[in-house]
């Protein structure tokens, strides 16, 4: 069997991180199957879709470097294809026209709920041998329905569920085209499943009453229903279902926040499956070890201190020029310009080790390419010690003979201070605030090495 899965959003708002992991788990599927992963937007509710939703669909998922192989496919351009098979499904009375009022039908499920029944349409208009049909309203436009089968149930085995059964008594004749003609969901679906030959079904729990419905109309049309795999839920940090009502963050806003996508994609692939006790992996890994069998079958809870965390250990461990390329947008709109000044690689090499977020690094990066500092005599005296002078001008002496290395300066300031028999946060501290006005820095040696030795001189002769 050639793996086809697909991700189907609809694009009636933003995306978060529960809506990524449902796209993300198809796409490491088709990936580990040599498959094929198709992006389908769902955009039959024309009143609450937007192509804003949609670029941010498709933004979010080229962030994480889920590629496609097919798509984005438009359902509102595949109208044509599903009149078609409401069509044929008519001719060959798989369907039938109900003319049944919304006012009728709520009257219907008005009774059935105070007869403490489940609301539900009662086939008033489904032609069966024998039964004669009410007459036809005029001027009414009826609605499709799909002529659901009577009695048994539907069975499959969901890859995450496990046995699932539902009666087809609990099923009414559901509708497949509005009275304008356009198709339904449920319906669109199945046909698209159909054509575009989906081998596996991967989604959101949400999705499990619909499945019933989409395997008979699929078995109707002649097909063999895909494997489905149903998600359980990701809740948010309260233990409600995640979602913009309740504080999620779109993807944008984690780009916006500094998060780097393969930290966000490590996340989102442990939001529900697990390898062993791996918790920090590459995608290439991920890729290779996934298997519909490893899903949990529990709700996933977001966790935003173990997103912040992986973050940290991602920016950490990363490539100083590839973190460097990544964080100048951030340090851009600081207003720093990394084009002049000490080399933005090495202050981010510098800076990385205790950041979060890119916009960390950025704060941080600031510091190195602000203006020398200009003190005032006043300044000089409240912040470097009158005995410390003499410490401060062997340490310039001494840089200026060092080599331009973080061991050579480091040397340099443990010969000062066993000279002058002063502790380091005694030279430390002036040194700080000579070069920068502040006496919060990185390592001291290592803050030399990356604004350079002539700087650092001219800088610290100006306060001794």
């Amino acid at each position: 069997m050639h793996i086809r899965t697909r991700f189907a959003p609809s694009p009636t708002g933003f995306i978060h991180l529960g809506n990524l992991r449902s796209a993300l788990y198809p796409w490491a599927f088709a990936r580990h199957n040599q498959g094929d992963f198709i992006l389908r937007i769902e955009d039959t509710d024309v009143e609450r879709s937007t192509q804003e939703a949609v670029d941010v669909i498709i933004e979010g998922m080229a962030w994480l470097g889920l590629d496609l192989d097919e798509g984005p496919i438009y359902q509102m351009q595949r109208i044509d294809r599903y009149r078609a098979v409401v069509k044929q499904m008519l001719d060959a009375g798989l369907a039938y026209p109900c003319y049944m009022s919304e006012a009728e039908l709520n009257k219907l499920r008005d009774q059935q709920m105070a007869n403490k029944e489940k609301p539900r349409y009662n086939g008033q208009w489904r032609p069966e041998s024998g039964k004669t049909l009410p007459a036809i309203p005029e001027g009414v436009l009826p609605v499709i329905r799909f002529k659901n089968p009577i009695g048994g149930s539907v069975i499959w085995e969901d890859a995450v569920k496990g046995k699932i059964e539902i009666s087809n008594d609990e099923l009414d004749d559901l509708v497949i085209a509005r009275p304008d003609g356009t198709p339904t969901y449920n319906f669109c679906v199945v046909v698209d499943d159909l054509d575009m030959n989906i081998t596996h079904v991967i989604r959101g729990d949400d999705h499990v009453n619909n499945t019933p419905r989409q395997i008979n109309i699929m078995k109707a049309l002649g097909g063999t229903p895909p494997v489905y795999a149903h998600l359980p839920t990701v809740l948010n940090d309260s233990g409600e279902k995640m979602s913009k009502r309740n504080g999620a963050m779109s993807v944008r806003d984690y780009q916006k926040a500094g998060y780097l996508p393969e930290a966000i994609l490590n996340y989102l692939a442990r939001l529900g499956w697990s390898h062993g006790d791996a918790e920090i992996f590459t995608k290439e890994q991920f890729v290779n070890w996934f298997d519909l069998g490893s899903l949990g079958r529990s709700p996933a809870q977001h966790n935003p201190e173990k997103l912040l965390w992986l973050n940290h250990q991602y920016i950490q461990n990363a490539d100083p020029a590839d973190l460097a390329e990544a964080t100048k947008p951030f340090a851009h709109e600081l207003g720093i310009d990394t084009e002049n000044g000490p080399d933005f690689v090495q202050v981010v090499a510098l800076l990385k080790d205790r950041a979060n977020t890119l916009i960390e690094i950025a704060e941080g990066a600031k510091l190195f390419y602000l203006p020398a500092p200009v003190h005032s005599s006043e300044e000089i005296a409240e912040n470097i010690p009158a005995e410390i002078i003499p410490a401060l001008k062997d340490l310039i002496e001494a840089i200026q003979s060092a080599e331009h290395t973080k061991a050579a300066y480091g040397a340099a300031f443990k010969e000062v201070l066993a000279k002058h028999q002063i502790k380091m946060p005694a030279l430390a501290m002036p040194v700080r605030y000579a070069l920068f006005a502040t006496t919060q820095t990185p390592a001291i040696d290592s803050v030399l090495l990356v604004i350079g030795k002539n700087e650092a001189v001219a800088r610290l002769s100006k306060v001794v």
